[in-house]
């Protein structure tokens, strides 16, 4: 550890421009995502996820005309063995209906253990278009292989990524992260590159009601690149903050105002119905709000699914509220210690973390060297570099027309306190309950992975004695913007960046650049993540190439970061 300080020591005071310019350039390769819409009965295309050894949910929905087919609607499915569907093994029929906004969702059974399925769906003469996906496997495991991917919000760009995704053909499973919608009118954020791509959020204010969300859950599942990558993999989705509301919490939401959107129980009901319907997915029977669950893959690891928005999270601090507190150093440290840390601050909650014991312990017990935690927001400590320094004026104005707690957030920068308290660094407590809850069922091999910030991070993950727990796998978006991206802070993104990186000892790699997945390939002895990136998604031509990649090895039980690729000189000093 001592080597990489003085390594990061020896980088220029204030990142110099041009982060990655000694990067190797990348091998691109040119897609053309399709385009134009499906329609017909099956326009939303079909879907697979939450798949078990022997069963799996379908997911399709149709498109009907209620005077003609009155308020129900049956519906043949097939799920064969080969594409032809010349050996079936599974059919039935079904019903649907405006109750459930004329979704399908099949619990598919009686299936074999890792084995590629295709299945479809009819409706009278209309048939939908084939669905390919797999189970997942049991006893002796070599390798799983997933895409990791986060935050697409529609109005931002062409979900290339998505059509990217669609064109793997070694895929277990598409983890997604959060923020798979976004809630926000046409007038809201993302609303003026929506305007300029002719991607404007439907329907055109933001969601509230039911018919709103599923509204906006249709037009995502109508896009193309959307309908290629559901067809092609199962999909293992968690939900973040956007699926309800922006920063979203047991008790409410920053975008939520009681006294002009109604209550938020309301709203949270009217968002989680519409997400069980339109989502591939096995409904919890507990509650709603409890959307965790695990996925095992044989000898070789366990996914944990877990949830941190709406079963037990406490508000977030905003700095808009918190700065003006911080007025000594006293105050400084006196909000680090009685409030920051405060143990009655939740995350998981007691149902969530009982449940992660009994399947980590599950999961040490089977044998299987690895853990893999589909996670939300940033569990890595990453302290906020003081900006105050590198910004001007102009900048910081720029900054407040996107984000009104911008000018406050500077101001928190020079305080030595945590970049994002949002992620878990606003919750310290909750997270060493976490690592204290893996340490004593014996869960080393943990990989967290990551989504929301819309930024690639690869980061260290260690307890509050400096213990390593695991490594962090950030992906970027699908579309959403990054605020460490090039053109950030007039031009200085890439430099915040470096700085941020050079700043916090766990940070071994952040990159705003460039929208895309992280392929992830986990071995019994090794995992390789590569950060598979497109150069552009403003039109449906683009250019896909690896941006960066990283070895992890088990390393006295723990996993570890072991070698990196693609990084550019000053990262590569840095990682």
């Amino acid at each position: 550890m001592t080597a990489r300080i003085t390594r990061r020591a020896a980088l220029i005071s204030g990142a110099a421009a041009g982060a990655a310019s000694c990067a190797s350039t990348p091998h691109m390769t040119p897609y053309v995502a399709a385009r134009g819409a499906l329609g017909g009965v099956f326009a939303h295309g079909v879907a697979s996820g939450d798949p078990a050894a022997d069963s799996i949910i379908l997911w399709t929905r149709v498109s009907v005309d209620e005077a003609e087919t009155g308020a129900r609607a049956a519906l043949h499915w097939e799920l064969a063995a080969d594409e032809a569907f010349a050996d079936i093994r599974a059919r039935g029929e079904t019903v649907t209906g405006a109750s459930r906004d004329w979704t399908v969702k099949i619990l598919a059974g009686g299936l074999d253990p890792a084995t590629t399925y295709f299945y479809r769906f009819a409706l009278g003469g209309a048939r939908s278009p084939v669905g390919r996906t797999r189970t997942l496997p049991v006893g002796g495991v070599a390798a799983a292989r997933f895409a990791v991917m986060s935050c697409s919000n529609f109005p931002f760009g062409y979900f290339n990524v998505y059509d990217l995704v669609s064109r793997e053909d070694d895929l277990d499973a598409v983890i997604h992260l959060g923020d798979y919608i976004y809630e926000y009118g046409r007038q809201g954020y993302g609303g003026a590159a929506g305007a300029a791509l002719g991607r404007d959020h439907q329907p055109a204010h933001e969601i509230i009601t039911l018919g709103d969300y599923r509204k906006r859950h249709a037009q995502y599942k109508a896009d193309p690149s959307s309908r290629a990558m559901h067809a092609r993999h199962p999909l293992i989705p968690i939900w973040d903050d956007h699926e309800t509301s922006n920063d979203s919490w047991k008790d409410g939401a920053e975008n939520h105002d009681p006294q002009t959107e109604g209550g938020w129980n309301a709203r949270r009901r009217a968002a989680l119905q519409a997400y069980y319907e339109w989502m591939p997915v096995r409904e919890p029977e507990m509650a709603p709000e409890a959307f965790f669950r695990s996925f095992s893959f044989g000898d070789l690891l366990t996914i944990a699914a877990i949830e941190t928005r709406l079963m037990a999270r406490s508000r977030q601090f905003e700095y808009s509220e918190i700065v003006p507190t911080l007025k000594t150093p006293d105050d400084v440290a006196r909000f680090r210690k009685q409030i920051l840390r405060d143990e009655t601050r939740e995350m998981l909650g007691a149902a969530q973390l009982d449940y992660l014991d009994r399947t980590l312990r599950n999961s040490v017990a089977a044998g299987q060297p690895w853990r893999l935690i589909a996670n939300q927001v940033i569990m890595a400590e990453v302290i906020a570099p003081d900006l105050t320094q590198h910004v001007t004026e102009e900048n910081i104005a720029a900054l407040e027309r996107e984000w009104d707690q911008a000018r406050s957030f500077v101001e928190f920068s020079k305080l030595g306190l945590p970049w994002n308290l949002d992620a878990w660094d606003g919750y310290p407590a909750a997270r060493e309950r976490f690592y204290n809850l893996a340490n004593t069922a014996g869960a080393d091999g943990m990989i967290v992975v990551t989504g929301d910030t819309h930024t690639w991070w690869a980061n260290d993950l260690v307890d509050r004695n400096g213990a390593p727990m695991g490594v962090e796998l950030g992906t970027h978006s699908v579309t959403s913007p990054s605020p460490l991206r090039n053109e950030f802070l007039g031009g200085k993104g890439a430099d915040y960046a470096l700085l941020m990186n050079r700043e916090n000892k766990d940070v071994r790699y952040v990159s705003g650049a460039h929208h895309g997945f992280i392929h992830l390939t986990v071995t019994k002895d090794a995992a390789r993540a590569e950060y598979r990136a497109v150069d552009t998604i403003e039109a449906p031509a683009y250019n896909g190439f690896t941006k960066a990649a990283f070895d992890i090895e088990r390393r006295n039980g723990a996993a570890r970061f072991n070698d990196a690729d693609g990084l550019g000189f000053k990262e590569g000093v840095l990682f």
